[in-house]
């Protein structure tokens, strides 16, 4: 799954990566989140046709969306907090989810995500959809390589009938991240001792998508559902690297640099 993760990279190095050709707002609005969370008001990439343009063409754009998605049908919003995330596997036919898939895609660009371990028991039950244990230790999942991690996105517009049409909280633009079976191969880079692979972590990851995918994902004249999910293949093994970081980044008030330092081994008393 992908429950918190962090984006520190400006708005300047997102435009260059991404080949952004607008974004709104001043750059304060994108500053430095080491400790994202559901509901919160994300960076994402996504190709859209400008209101204004007249010529129908898709721009890319950097804009924020809350996430937690919300669908356009949705009586309320209530649920948005528990849509953070959807399957690979089944994207394309939930109804919460595969209006969005078919013509509403986006990236979410991240440094990495946070993930606490889980012992074998412990990933039965949410594998079950049952309540587990307090979580363990945190692990920060980067690629080793220092780019950028494109996580597959969605996103949808909501109508908040309750306001008039001039609100400017009218319209909700929310987004979910796509997950995929966690990697069993070894990692590419990770600490001397604990789990050698991405699914020792955790039975999910985020799916990342290499820039090869990119136009296509976000190209919002592809929308057929048998095209689109081959774009949903887990990306090339041996990519990614996980080390362990402190237990402070499981409180959602602390957000700092400090969050990402790979400590030497795990904190005492935790998994691994």
């Amino acid at each position: 799954m992908c429950g918190r993760y962090a984006a520190s990279r400006g708005p300047g190095d997102l435009v260059q990566v991404f080949g952004i050709e607008k974004w709104e707002g001043p750059e304060e609005i994108l500053a430095a989140d080491y400790n994202v969370a559901p509901t919160k008001e994300v960076p994402v990439v996504l190709d859209r046709p400008l209101k204004d343009a007249g010529d129908g063409r898709p721009v890319r754009q950097l804009r924020k969306l809350r996430w937690g998605l919300v669908p356009s049908w949705a009586k309320s919003p209530e649920g948005a907090a528990r849509m953070i995330n959807a399957r690979a596997e089944t994207v394309h036919e939930k109804p919460s989810y595969r209006r969005a898939f078919a013509a509403r895609r986006c990236i979410v660009p991240a440094d990495g995500y946070y993930e606490w371990v889980t012992g074998a028991e412990e990933r039965d039950l949410e594998v079950e959809g049952r309540r587990k244990r307090p979580r363990k230790q945190p692990y920060f999942v980067t690629p080793a390589d220092g780019s950028v991690f494109a996580m597959a996105g969605l996103y949808e517009f909501w109508r908040d009938r309750t306001l008039p049409d001039d609100h400017p909280q009218a319209w909700w633009v929310t987004c979910s991240v796509i997950t995929t079976e966690a990697e069993t191969a070894p990692l590419a880079a990770g600490p001397a001792e604990g789990p050698r692979s991405l699914a020792d972590i955790h039975p999910r990851m985020p799916l990342m998508l290499t820039p090869d995918r990119w136009d296509a994902w976000l190209d919002p004249a592809r929308t057929d559902p048998a095209d689109l999910r081959a774009l949903l293949a887990p990306p090339p093994e041996g990519l990614m690297r996980a080390y362990p970081v402190s237990t402070a980044v499981s409180n959602v008030r602390n957000n700092g640099p400090e969050l990402l330092k790979e400590l030497e081994a795990p904190e005492e008393g935790t998994l691994f």
